[in-house]
């Protein structure tokens, strides 16, 4: 982008031959929605824009989150003069002429270059090389964009040289509030059309944008374009108009509702009658309902001690792991650890012995409240603990022939049993291991 266009853009924000997403970029700090981690008050990158202090920035996360918006906010703040490149279409060449410029401008003006490399990832090693020594020497501050991990995708050298910020989708509160900016603002947006929209239509556009604020503005302004006038002159963008623009079918699905309540109890009941078909398709039910992943994740992670417990072990760590990957990765990549995990828990074997067991437990103390510790149990490492006999008799399990010994471990006068395991995976191994030592009890 040169001098004369970027100014351009500036003074025709209101040209409605632009796109609404186009019309409605932020121009300010204050106006940059759902990226308050690095642009709230007091966050570096805040205090280095507002003190014209930017060095070399990558921008990464999904599309339609803001990069090349706060990368033009900066332009738009700082003193610096703002140059454009996308990696898909531009060059050596056309980098070795912006960095000439640069030149010319910071020894003529003493005027500092930024430039915003959008799709930045898409350069290769010698294009990315190219700009190495012109960040270094300060000639030009980077901005990269990139949808991907900036850390596989842009080299070590240029990222040793950069901040990086990884950019968040936005929430749906916050994509919200573009809805009502959109259909309020009469110069840039659709206020002087008089636009309403139906709450679940408003609920099927921000749930389907996927935290793109883009594509949201995209939908809301096609809704609007090919919606015929009510008798009022008003424009009205009802669920239908709504699924239509977005090209996403609507789900009858309240997150807050039976709904959710009911397809979460099918999934994991479907788990708990090791159907992995079944398990599969409420799944898939709930996230193309938008459904939180991590509530999908944290009903795993319960399941697996509940419902499988120690039949199979390994299952909390595989439904621990997908909580973990989740965070990791994300949506929609996601969806591939969920699956994995939802199968695993639905094919292994099942116990809910540990669940019984500690809920029996639980019961057992509050009703009989809290007995004494037997005196051969009790700490004997602080100062006077054994004179007062703490820990004599106590026989360690390691001194004798497979890490057993028979001792009392339960307090005086209670002879219960919470944990029964039972015949199934590898409950089996721990009941016989239990009988041979004369602990199970029935």
């Amino acid at each position: 982008m040169d001098l004369f266009s970027f100014a351009y853009e500036q003074q025709d924000a209101g040209n409605k031959a632009q796109p609404l997403a186009a019309r409605l970029r932020p121009r300010t700090l204050d106006e940059v929605l759902g990226q308050e981690h690095i642009v709230g008050e007091g966050k570096l990158l805040r205090r280095a824009i507002e003190a014209d202090q930017v060095s070399s920035l990558i921008f990464y996360g999904p599309p339609g989150t803001g990069k090349t918006t706060l990368a033009k906010v900066i332009a738009r703040t700082t003193k610096s003069y703002f140059a454009e490149l996308n990696a898909v279409t531009a060059g050596v060449a056309d980098i070795r002429r912006i960095v000439d410029e640069a030149k010319d401008r910071l020894v003529m003006n003493g005027q500092r270059t930024t430039l915003f490399v959008d799709e930045i990832h898409r350069f290769n090693k010698s294009q990315q090389d190219a700009l190495l020594p012109y960040v270094e020497e300060g000639t030009i501050i980077l901005i990269g964009a990139t949808t991907e991990n900036p850390f596989f995708e842009v080299n070590a050298a240029l990222l040793s040289r950069s901040q990086i910020f990884q950019l968040q989708s936005i929430s749906e509160d916050d994509l919200k509030r573009v809805v009502h900016r959109a259909l309020t603002d009469e110069q840039n947006g659709l206020g002087e059309l008089h636009v309403t929209i139906d709450e679940e239509a408003l609920d099927h556009l921000v749930r389907y944008a996927e935290g793109d604020a883009r594509r949201l503005l995209n939908a809301l302004e096609l809704a609007a374009s090919t919606t015929p006038l009510s008798a009022d002159g008003s424009i009205r963008i009802t669920l239908d108009v709504a699924v239509e623009s977005i090209q996403r079918r609507a789900v009858r699905y309240d997150k807050s509702g039976d709904n959710h309540y009911d397809t979460i109890s099918a999934f994991i009941k479907s788990i708990r009658g090791s159907d992995p078909d079944a398990a599969l398709y409420w799944l898939a039910r709930m996230i193309d309902a938008g459904e939180d992943p991590k509530f999908i994740a944290r009903r795993l992670v319960i399941s697996a001690s509940e419902d499988v417990g120690n039949a199979d072990p390994q299952a909390l760590s595989v439904a621990v792991s997908c909580f973990q990957a989740l965070e990791l990765i994300g949506m929609p990549e996601g969806r591939i650890a969920l699956g994995q995990a939802t199968t695993y828990l639905a094919t292994a074997p099942k116990s809910n012995a540990a669940y019984n067991g500690i809920n029996q437990a639980l019961a057992h103390v509050r009703e009989e409240g809290h007995k004494p510790v037997p005196a051969h149990l009790r700490d004997q490492s602080y100062k006077g603990a054994a004179r007062l006999g703490h820990g004599a008799g106590y026989l360690y399990p390691h001194n004798y022939p497979e890490g057993y010994v028979p001792q009392q471990y339960l307090p005086d006068g209670v002879d219960v049993s919470f944990y029964r395991p039972k015949t199934n995976g590898y409950e089996q191994e721990i009941r016989e291991r239990q009988s041979k030592r004369g602990l199970l009890k029935e």
